[in-house]
C-alpha cells in the first residue's frame, strides 16, 4: 500500500512538472509570435513588452480578478498578430495610407480571430486582437462596437496603446512629447475611449510623469 502511495505520488508530481514545462513552452511560443511581428513591422523595440506591462498595472487598479490576468496579458502581447496577413507593402508604407490601403489594414482583427479562435487555450485570450480598435462612441472597427459591447480588456488595451504609438517614433512621424499625448487622450475620453480607462490612466500618469520608465 505505501509503495502504490508513493509511485501514485511520482506520477503526480511527473504530470504536474510536464504541465509547467507545457505551459511555459506554450508563452514562449507567444512572446516569438510577437517578436517575430515586431521584427517585420520594425516596430519600436519593446512595444510588446510596454504595452502588456502597462495594461495589466491598470487591470490591477481596476481590481480585475488575477485568473484572468494570465489571459488579458496574452492577448495584450498578441495584440497585433492579426497583421502577419497584411501585405508588407501596406504594413511597412512610410507614408499615410490610402483609403482603399485602410479597407486591408482594418482586416488585422478579423485575421487575428480567424487565427486564434481556432487554438483552444487562446480563445479566451481573444477579446484585445479582435477588439482593441473599436471605439467608445462606434466609430472603430471591424464591428462597430461601442461603450460598454466592447470587451473591458479591449477597452484598457486602447488606452495603452494609442499611449505607447503616440510618444514612439514611427516611419512616418516623429514621436509626440507625453504631454501631448495624455492630453489627447482626455480630450477624447467619452468619445474614442472609455471615461472609467482614462481616469485610471491619468493617476497612473499623474503619479509617475516625472520619472523617465514611463514609458
Amino acid at each position: 500500500m505505501i509503495l502504490d502511495i508513493t509511485e501514485r505520488k511520482k506520477a503526480e508530481e511527473a504530470v504536474q512538472h510536464k504541465s509547467i514545462e507545457l505551459a511555459n513552452a506554450y508563452e514562449a511560443t507567444l512572446e516569438g509570435w510577437s517578436n517575430a511581428l515586431e521584427l517585420r513591422e520594425r516596430e519600436t523595440a519593446g512595444h510588446s513588452k510596454r504595452v502588456v506591462e502597462l495594461t495589466l498595472q491598470i487591470c490591477r487598479m481596476l481590481g480585475l480578478p488575477e485568473h484572468e490576468l494570465t489571459h488579458i496579458q496574452r492577448g495584450a502581447l498578441l495584440h497585433d498578430i492579426g497583421k502577419m496577413g497584411i501585405p508588407d507593402n501596406i504594413l511597412l508604407k512610410p507614408g499615410p495610407l490610402s483609403s482603399d490601403e485602410w479597407v486591408i489594414m482594418r482586416q488585422h482583427p478579423l485575421y487575428a480571430y480567424q487565427l486564434l479562435s481556432r487554438i483552444p487555450f487562446l480563445q479566451p485570450a481573444l477579446d484585445i486582437p479582435y477588439a482593441h480598435h473599436e471605439r467608445w462612441d462606434g466609430s472603430g472597427y471591424p464591428r462597430g462596437l461601442k461603450g460598454e459591447e466592447i470587451p473591458l480588456s479591449a477597452r484598457i488595451f486602447a488606452v495603452v496603446d494609442v499611449w505607447d504609438a503616440l510618444i514612439s517614433d514611427r516611419p512616418y512621424r516623429p514621436a509626440w512629447a507625453k504631454n501631448a499625448a495624455f492630453n489627447y487622450l482626455k480630450e477624447n475620453s467619452g468619445k474614442l475611449f472609455d471615461p472609467q480607462i482614462v481616469a485610471a490612466f491619468e493617476k497612473i500618469y499623474q503619479d509617475q510623469e516625472n520619472s523617465s520608465s514611463f514609458k
